[in-house]
C-alpha cells in the first residue's frame, strides 16, 4: 500500500483496489472512504464512483441511510407519508488512524459524525487474498460502537415506509455495461427473486467479471440481500430490512462479508467452489 490518503491494495504484488481515506465531496453525498477502482486480476474495474444516476455510490464501503434520523448514505432522505426529501441531515465518516497497513490490507479507525456530534466509532478490517491465478477475495469487516449516551437505532426507507428498499451497511456499487448483469444464488436467479433474501453467496456476473458476495458469520448471514441490477448494478447486506436494530450505549454491531472478485463469467458451481476457497465451508 502506498500514499498517505490512498493507499493500494495489491495482491500477488498487482493491484486491485485504491481506498480513498479522506475524500474531497459535497455533505450532500455523506462524505466517506471507499474502496474504489477496484479491480480484477486482469485489470478489469468493478466499481462506479459517484456515477451519474446515483452521485452518492461510491465504489465499495459502509453506508447507512439513516442512524437516528441522520443520513451516511448520500442524497435524499425517504420520509415516510413524504417521499425522498431533500434534508440537512447528512452525517461524514472520518478516517482517524491507520492500526495496521500492509500490502494485502489494514485495520482503521473512523468516527461517524453528524451535526457536531460523534455517534459512532468503527473499525475497519480489509484483507485481500489470492484464490486463483483468476480471482480474489476481498474480506471487509466493519464494527460500529455506540459512543453516545442513548441507543442508536439504524433505519432504511424500507424501515420508514417505503417497501423493497432496505437498503444501508456493506455496499458495492457494481460496473454498468450496455446489458444488465446476471445475479443469482445457489437455487434462485433474478432480481426479483434474489432480492430481500437471505442466501449464503449471492453472485453478480458481467461481461468479462464475476462478483460473489458471501456473509462470513451467522450474524451477517441474517442479513438478507439488496440487489440491483436493471436501474443499475449494486449488492448490499441489509442492516434494517424490516425492523430498526439499535446498538445501545457501549455495545457494537458487527458485520463481515467476503467478496469474490474473479475474472470471467462464473456459474453456480464456480461461484460456490471459490467461496468455500475465500470463506470455507
Amino acid at each position: 500500500m502506498t500514499g498517505n490518503d490512498s493507499p493500494v491494495l495489491r495482491v500477488a504484488g498487482r493491484p486491485v483496489g485504491r481506498y480513498v481515506t479522506r475524500p474531497e465531496l459535497p455533505a450532500r453525498l455523506s462524505p466517506r472512504p471507499y474502496l474504489h477502482p477496484v479491480t480484477t486480476l486482469a485489470g478489469t474495474a468493478v466499481t462506479e464512483f459517484s456515477p451519474a444516476d446515483h452521485l452518492h455510490h461510491l465504489g465499495v464501503g459502509v453506508a447507512v441511510p439513516d442512524v437516528e434520523g441522520h443520513n451516511f448514505w448520500g442524497g435524499r432522505t425517504y420520509v415516510r407519508d413524504r417521499g425522498p426529501t431533500e434534508l440537512d441531515n447528512h452525517g461524514a465518516q472520518r478516517h482517524t488512524a491507520f492500526q495496521l497497513r500492509d500490502p494485502d490490507g489494514f485495520v482503521e479507525e473512523l468516527r461517524w459524525v453528524a451535526a457536531g456530534t460523534e455517534l459512532l466509532r468503527e473499525r475497519r478490517t480489509v484483507a485481500a487474498t489470492e484464490l486463483t491465478g483468476s480471482a480474489w477475495a476481498l474480506d471487509f469487516t466493519f464494527s460500529l460502537t455506540n459512543v453516545t449516551s442513548a441507543p442508536l437505532t439504524i433505519g432504511s426507507p424500507a424501515t420508514n415506509g417505503r417497501p423493497g428498499a432496505a437498503y444501508g451497511g456493506f455496499f458495492w456499487r457494481a460496473r454498468k455495461e450496455d446489458t444488465a448483469p446476471r445475479v443469482f444464488t445457489a437455487d434462485r436467479e433474478g432480481e426479483q427473486e434474489v432480492h430481500g433474501t437471505r442466501a449464503d453467496w449471492l453472485a453478480l456476473t458481467g461481461d468479462t467479471w464475476s462478483l460473489v458476495f458471501a456473509g462470513a458469520t451467522e450474524r451477517t448471514r441474517h442479513d438478507p440481500w439488496f440487489v440491483r441490477t436493471e436501474e443499475y448494478p449494486g449488492v448490499g447486506s441489509s442492516l434494517a430490512y424490516d425492523e430498526r436494530p439499535a446498538i445501545a450505549p457501549g455495545d457494537t454491531l458487527v458485520r463481515r462479508i467476503v467478496t469474490v472478485v474473479a475474472d470471467g463469467r462464473l456459474d453456480a458451481d464456480g461461484a460456490a467452489t471459490l467461496v468455500r476457497k475465500a470463506v470455507g465451508p
